[in-house]
């Protein structure tokens, strides 16, 4: 009777390490810091074709709860599944914490604040990591400065929602969302990291919160880049909110004027498998 206890013991302990080990390695965090790298100079950058995704300080130090990770990784995965050139912008925060799930994008570029001193030559910007209002803002801006100098064309930003994070700073109290934001922030951040000094919420969240389309579009315009003093009125200047209907925010003379475009997407997802196998269109979260 004793040796078959023992016996049973030794199965369980054995089936207990067992099961401690697989719990291990398949419930433990994937994420770890990407290795040391160097850093492009602005002048190594060279960009081909028509499109590249920017990732703006896709970093821990600022979003301490990761919000915008997996939107992040999905956004590498499309960019590289259709060969656009990726770009990480890197400030001087930490390496460990930029959570990047793919550590070979084609450049690492210093960018403290968001600027961009590399010259971008493709005309469609996807555009990811953060923070909306102030870094990535910044990267925005550098690119419509960029091409307010080019031949006149036609431009678009893709802003991918659930890649980017935000603090929500251009919501103001006499919205009628704002209790509701504040709300779902203070719950989903609280308790969060030392050293995170603004609660972050990935912008696809925000919008979640907004909810209706009309009060999503009004806080969309809020956001965008100062297009108004960049490009001149010959540019027709317009914005979509996923597969809603396109809204003018400048008209432009003639037939076909020139264009700038921003797009706002839900995810990167939603652009590398849009459609079922039968054709239909995929429902919107």
């Amino acid at each position: 009777m004793t040796v078959f206890s023992n016996a049973r013991l030794h199965l369980t302990l054995n089936v207990a390490a067992l099961l401690f080990a697989l719990l291990a390695t398949y419930c433990s965090p994937v994420w770890s810091a990407c290795p040391p790298h160097k850093l492009a100079e602005p002048t190594q950058v060279k960009l081909r074709g028509d499109s590249v995704l920017i990732v703006v300080h896709g970093t821990s130090m600022f979003d301490a709860r990761f919000s915008a990770k997996r939107g992040i990784d999905e956004a590498v995965r499309f960019a590289k599944g259709k060969r656009i050139p990726v770009i990480y912008l890197q400030d001087d925060s930490p390496e460990q914490f930029y959570f990047m799930e793919d550590c070979n994008p084609d450049y690492w570029v210093f960018s403290a604040e968001g600027e961009i001193a590399f010259d971008v030559p493709p005309s469609h910007v996807y555009i990811a990591g953060g923070h909306l209002e102030l870094c990535l803002s910044a990267a925005a801006n550098a690119v419509l400065f960029q091409w307010a100098k080019k031949a006149p064309g036609n431009f678009k930003v893709t802003y991918l929602m659930d890649a980017i994070y935000s603090n929500g700073k251009v919501i103001d109290p006499s919205d009628p969302f704002y209790a509701d934001f504040v709300r779902f922030r203070d719950i989903v951040t609280y308790g969060r990291p030392g050293g995170e000094h603004w609660p972050k919420l990935s912008l696809l969240e925000t919008m979640g919160v907004i909810v209706k389309e009309d009060h999503q579009l009004e806080y969309i315009k809020q956001i965008l880049p100062r297009w108004d003093t960049t490009f001149p009125k010959t540019y027709r200047v317009e914005v979509t909110l996923n597969d809603s209907a396109t809204k003018v925010l400048q008209s432009a003379p003639g037939w076909n004027p020139p264009t700038l475009s921003f797009e706002f997407i839900d995810s990167a997802i939603d652009l590398a498998s849009p459609d079922l196998p039968d054709g239909t269109r995929r429902a919107r979260r």
